[in-house]
């Protein structure tokens, strides 16, 4: 019997929480939901001179903003109980990784490295101009060599002997079988000399501590992969499955940048967009759905999902696109739902009455994508800030009968507005775009927006006729 399923997403709290690596934590708790598995989140900041303060605090905000709840990990803000296999940061977990090198070094797997990063970067760069790979010289040291390192004051690295004489094999649900050849694989260090764990080192030594049935990450881990077989074979480990998913460009075929759409998750939840949209845009990243379909809801993405059907070209970040999806999701919503999530971006005073509001939003929302968007739409439905502007030809009559008959309407209700625009056309004798245009243009300067009823509602009754009033006035003679 398979054990449970177990992903985790295990970000560096170095900086924002972007694209590229949301896009991993998606699909990790995809993957974790759809097995009814458990997914969960790991801080590694032992590379403590790049961390940056506040940004473990951004991610663990980001990732709930995108409803990616996780069962085991950090405390934070009413998340689930820790988990049985913690801490979930790695630099509360330092005696463990030192537990388990001494393990390694006790079966004779492990040497002390005296080299100087001075040392280590020419024999690096040695190699880089074409020098042939010469064996580690701290891997053969005597006794009495290590004793004269050690009194010159040299503190050691921890290194792991690599003795292969065949190729390691990665099997990779995305890439297929991946060889790696024996010459391409050298000794390598687990713990630096201040005893950190190396990157390989730590996720190894986490991903069996913690159950870690599937390791779902970027293509640009996959170099990375013949090590870690390496060391789970040398702690009688099983191997997760791997998937090394392809990697986000830009619009232009590179790099994706910030200029491109690697924003922040943080830019995009004030830009407003809907953290669904940003789920379903991010799981098509990395996915395709076997419908076809590209509007899903965390339900069906849930369902179906699979590693299977991941692709592993690279593929392009559309920023249109996901403005698409996260205006597909605001379609979605009820009224009151989406009056809501629109408020925090509106002025703090409206410049209509707050109860029209919902009115406002109902009759906009077909053009909005984004809950910033509803700023904009909504001033469509308010006179123009310029000049009032000019009724064309033949359009005179249809304003100073609205004016009028406006002007006489008992209440201002949208069944009455109805009524009153139907009886305009009527006296006027015009209907359709003759009737809509004229009124719409001189009470909010454009051809073409929102139901007139809806124009007349939210302006109300003493800013419509002034601004009629003003049209008019304007006409010469």
């Amino acid at each position: 019997m398979n054990p449970p399923v177990r992903t985790r997403f295990a970000p560096s709290p170095t900086g924002s929480l972007h694209v590229g690596n949301a896009r991993l934590a998606v699909l990790n708790w995809l993957i974790a939901r759809h097995h009814g598995g458990a997914f969960v989140l790991r801080i590694e900041d032992t590379d403590v001179e790049r961390n940056v303060p506040g940004s473990e605090d951004a991610i663990l905000r980001d990732l709930r903003w995108l409803g990616l709840d996780w069962d085991e990990g950090p405390e934070y803000e009413g998340s689930p109980a820790p988990g049985a296999y913690g801490p979930y940061r790695q630099s509360e977990r330092l005696q463990i990784y030192q537990d388990a090198a001494r393990r390694l070094t006790e079966r004779g797997l492990t040497y002390p490295c005296y080299c100087t990063d001075d040392e280590v970067a020419a024999r690096r760069a040695q190699l880089e101009e074409g020098a042939r790979e010469a064996p580690d010289p701290c891997a053969t040291l005597t006794d009495a060599q290590r004793a004269a390192h050690e009194a010159a004051g040299r503190r050691p690295a921890l290194r792991f002997r690599v003795a292969l004489d065949e190729p390691v094999v990665v099997t990779d649900v995305v890439r297929g079988t991946v060889e790696f050849a024996p010459e391409t694989l050298n000794d390598f260090v687990l713990l630096r000399s201040d005893g950190r764990p190396t990157y390989n080192f730590g996720v190894v030594v986490d991903d069996i501590a913690m159950r870690i049935t599937h390791v779902i990450r970027g293509a640009g881990h996959l170099p990375n992969t013949p090590r870690q077989v390496l060391l789970y074979r040398a702690f009688d480990a099983p191997l997760p499955v791997f998937a090394h998913v392809p990697t986000v460009l830009g619009p232009d075929r590179h790099k994706l940048s910030k200029r491109t759409g690697a924003q922040a998750l943080e830019e995009y939840r004030e830009q407003g967009f809907h953290p669904d949209g940003l789920v379903n845009y991010l799981s098509l990243l990395s996915w395709s759905s076997p419908s076809g379909e590209e509007v899903l809801t965390r339900r069906e993405l849930i369902e179906q999902v699979t590693l299977e059907r991941i692709g592993a070209s690279d593929v392009v970040f559309d920023p249109v696109k996901l403005r698409w999806l996260s205006g597909k999701h605001i379609a979605r919503m009820s009224l009151e739902d989406l009056t809501a999530a629109v408020r925090p971006f509106l002025p703090e005073q409206l410049p209509f009455d707050e109860s029209l509001l919902p009115e406002a939003i109902a009759a906009v929302r077909t053009h909005i994508e984004t809950f910033a968007d509803a700023r904009a739409q909504i001033r469509t439905l308010l006179p123009p800030e310029e000049h009032a502007p000019s009724p064309g030809p033949g359009e005179l009559q249809v304003l100073s009968v609205a004016r009028r008959l406006l002007g006489q309407a008992p209440d201002w209700t949208a069944d009455t507005l109805k009524e009153i625009i139907r009886e305009v056309g009527r006296a006027a004798n015009v209907k359709g775009p003759a009737l809509y245009t004229p009124l719409r243009r001189a009470l909010t300067g454009a051809e073409h927006g929102p139901a007139l009823v809806a124009i007349l509602r939210v302006q109300g009754r003493e800013r419509a006729l002034a601004q009629l009033d003003r049209v008019l006035a304007a006409v010469p003679g």
